[in-house]
Order: C-alpha cells, then sequence, then structure tokens
C-alpha cells in the first residue's frame, strides 16, 4: 500500500442521497462492472486518503467580514469511472461500499495510514464515504473505489490528491484488503490512475511515499514507471509513532506509462 500523504483519511460531506453515483463530485459508474487489478500481496501504499485531514482542505466560508478578502477555494471536481484492464474499474465511491470498509477496517495496517475507522460501525463507515465526497467537492483530490467487474466486489481504493497542485505535483494514494492482492489489481489500478494523471490532466510531476519494508508496493510503484528518489526520514505520523517514507517520482517527461486510462461518462 502507498502510503497517503500526511493524513489517513477524509474529510466530511453532508448527508447526501447514496445511491451510486449521487455523491458530490462524482459520475454514475456506466462501464461494464467495478474493475481493477491488484498487485501480488501489495499492502497499502500511499493511502488514497493521505491527504484528506478532517477540514484540511475545506473551502473559506462566505459571507463574513473575516471571509471578505479570501481567495475563491478550488472548482469541485467530478470523479470519472475509467476501466482499469478487463477486470476492474475505477467509481467514485457509494454507500454500498461498507462491506469495503468493514473488511480494511480489520486490517492490522490499513487504519493507520488512513482514516478507515479502526473500529468499525456504520455510522463511522458511511462518514467515511461521505468524506471521499467532499474531496471531490472541495477540490482536493480524485478518490476511486477500486471495482471487479464480474460481481462488482470493491476491493481497495486509490486516490490523487492535488493539496500541491500549485507546485505542479500531486501524490497518489492507495490500500488493498486480503481478498484482493495477488490479482495485479494494484498494479493496474496505479498505472491507469497514473497515465489520467499525466497525459489528461497534464499534471507535471506524481509521486508516492511508501514505508522502506514495503517492498511490494514499491515493486509495483517501479513497475508503472516510477523512481526512487530518496528517503525521509520520519515523513509521516503511523500509528504512535513518525515513520520514513521513501519517495517516488514520475515526471511528466519521462516517456508514456504502459496502459492508457479510459474515462466513460
Amino acid at each position: 500500500m502507498a502510503a497517503p500523504a500526511p493524513d489517513p483519511q477524509p474529510a466530511s460531506d453532508p448527508v447526501r442521497d447514496t445511491s451510486p453515483g449521487n455523491g458530490p463530485g462524482s459520475v454514475r459508474d456506466t462501464s461494464p462492472g467495478p474493475g481493477r487489478g491488484t498487485d501480488a500481496g501489495a499492502r497499502p501504499g500511499t493511502d488514497p486518503d493521505a491527504d484528506s485531514r478532517p477540514d484540511a482542505n475545506a473551502r473559506p466560508g462566505r459571507g463574513t467580514d473575516a471571509d471578505a478578502d479570501a481567495p475563491p477555494g478550488p472548482d469541485p471536481l467530478t470523479v470519472p469511472s475509467m476501466s482499469a484492464g478487463p477486470d476492474f474499474v475505477l467509481r467514485p465511491w457509494e454507500m454500498s461500499d461498507l462491506p469495503l470498509i468493514r473488511e480494511a477496517a480489520q486490517d492490522p495496517y490499513i487504519p493507520l495510514i488512513t482514516t478507515v475507522p479502526s473500529r468499525y460501525s456504520d455510522r463511522a463507515a458511511e462518514e467515511f464515504v461521505r468524506r471521499q465526497w467532499d474531496r471531490a467537492a472541495t477540490g482536493a483530490g480524485y478518490p476511486f473505489a477500486i471495482v471487479r467487474s464480474r460481481d462488482r466486489r470493491p476491493v481497495g481504493a486509490i486516490g490523487l490528491w492535488l493539496r500541491d497542485l500549485p507546485e505542479g505535483r500531486a501524490s497518489i494514494g492507495y490500500w488493498m484488503v486480503p481478498y484482493g492482492r495477488g490479482q495485479g489489481v494494484t498494479r493496474a489500478a496505479l498505472r491507469t490512475v497514473t497515465g489520467w494523471a499525466l497525459r489528461d490532466l497534464g499534471i507535471p510531476r506524481l509521486q508516492l511515499f511508501i514505508e522502506p519494508w514495503n517492498t511490494a508496493s514499491a515493486r509495483i510503484a517501479v513497475d508503472v514507471g516510477y523512481r526512487h528518489e530518496g528517503l525521509l526520514r520520519g515523513w509521516q505520523q503511523v500509528g504512535d509513532e513518525r515513520r520514513d517514507m521513501a519517495v517516488y517520482g514520475l515526471l511528466n517527461s519521462d516517456g508514456p506509462v504502459d496502459g492508457r486510462a479510459v474515462a466513460s461518462n
């Protein structure tokens, strides 16, 4: 699993229609079925929710004297549905994804580096989904659920986070629950989001943060084209301690990424 930006997971979002594709910043999934491809035994790398601390990306309030001169916040984003190979798709989060969050909450590592609740409850899981919607609504990034096409079962998450976009860079985070590992899904999802971000969004630089011990996630990053650029000591809070993170980067000028993301409306 690739580590998320400093904060484990999402911002919060008001109650919304819970039917598929009705969350803020999302579009209805019209692909044949959820799709994704995971990599063998990959643990969560950069967490998709890494840049998502609650309220960290909130837009400035409006209608008050204190905010009268504040610059406008980022525009809402539309999260597309994309094929990630023949067997998986990436799509906006839905309230039907609560079983995935339950599974992720039981993993010993995922709750440490994301905002997936460590103690599952339906309420906490629903708040998690709303935070994903809010991230798109506030322009913080594109959160995707990774879904298997044949039975529409969600198996993980990946996100493109835009907090540093004004500086010409963005980060990607992802995690996969055990039953989604070992199928090439993580690699396919990372390749899909990477190609889309570089080619369609024109982002100059993408980066991943992975703990040095996480060789499976590191291997996936290198396979997709990312280069190991160094070690950031004490970079991120993971559980009760500061952890080192290896940084992997890919520039728009480094050349094409294998595979092409196919967006569908």
